[in-house]
């Protein structure tokens, strides 16, 4: 299996009165067709990590390749393009937009990519179907439970069919019950031309995935692995 995404002595530094080493010189290798979930405490460098990985920001040092290929950070443009075709985000607060219903957050999203309106409604209703929420087109955020708010980020996040999925926490505000049935939902999005990194500080879940890595001192180690 071809590594997908490489992370190649990537540090992020932030310089206030001192210099603040969030990442320090990371290497690691991501697979396609595999679920990887990052641990730490606060302040580790998780989110930072995803950040980056999301192309949402830029390493101090190092470089990422996707596909064999290097990201170049200083082509904003090229960047924007390929991450809302390649890479779905889903955040521990929805940040769906409250003034549009549950289709026209997810439908938005296809249209960032050139699609046609029709097309991204037909795709939108489809992928809110499959991750149960049908009838619930036309519910604004404030009309729906945390749970079904994340099933909405979801669907967001899979309808330009992207490579890549970055979590960063998304169970961290639902209760048990729920944070189980949305990592359940998240799982079955896993196929042969897709890999899903998730934050979370739910043990439980992290021990579900394929690949479990701990953020210790500004790096990350893989403390377990299925074969």
């Amino acid at each position: 299996m071809n590594n997908f995404i490489e992370l190649n002595n990537l540090s992020k530094f932030f310089v206030e009165k001192k210099t603040i080493k969030v990442l320090k010189k990371i290497n690691y290798k991501f697979k396609l067709g595999k679920i990887y979930s990052i641990m730490g405490p606060s302040g580790s460098g998780k989110s930072t990590l995803l950040n980056i990985i999301s192309l949402i920001d830029r390493p101090t040092h190092g470089s990422i390749k996707f596909q064999n290929n290097f990201i170049d950070f200083k082509n904003n443009q090229k960047n924007d393009l390929l991450r809302a075709n390649n890479i779905g985000i889903i955040y521990q607060q929805d940040n769906l937009l409250t003034d549009f219903t549950a289709l026209e957050n997810v439908y938005l999203a296809s249209l960032a990519t050139g699609c046609l309106k029709e097309k991204a409604l037909n795709k939108a209703k489809n992928i809110l179907k499959k991750v149960g929420l049908f009838n619930r087109l036309n519910h604004f955020p404030n009309e729906l439970s945390g749970g079904e708010k994340q099933r909405v980020s979801i669907a967001r996040a899979l309808i330009n069919e992207p490579n890549i999925i970055l979590a960063d926490e998304p169970t961290g505000s639902l209760d048990k019950k729920t944070s189980l049935e949305i990592f359940k939902l998240l799982k079955k999005q896993i196929n042969s031309k897709r890999l899903i990194i998730f934050a979370t500080h739910n043990r439980f879940l992290a021990n579900k995935s394929d690949c479990l890595l701990e953020m210790v001192d500004g790096n990350i180690k893989s403390t377990y692995a299925r074969v």
